[in-house]
């Protein structure tokens, strides 16, 4: 089962990153989250960027480790 208190810091450290990537033509979707990791979507911009997976793994998935000491992965949904 997945903790609320998860669910609420995942969501923070999206709201944190949003203005970043709304700078860029872009947003961040939240669309699971799971025991130990998420999955998300890029959308805008990054969702046809190249450089999206390495955005979200460098960036978004440091981050969650960072403040989720057992978070897993970070899957990236591409549509």
């Amino acid at each position: 089962m997945v903790e609320w208190a998860r669910v609420q810091t995942i969501l923070g450290i999206l709201n944190r990153v949003r203005p970043i990537l709304r700078a860029d033509g872009a947003d961040v979707e939240l669309l699971e989250v799971q025991a130990n990791g998420a999955r998300i979507r890029l959308t805008g911009l990054c969702a046809t960027c190249p450089s999206a997976r390495l955005t979200m793994q460098s960036g978004l998935e440091e981050v969650l480790r960072m403040a989720i000491r057992d978070f897993g992965e970070l899957q990236l949904v591409v549509e």
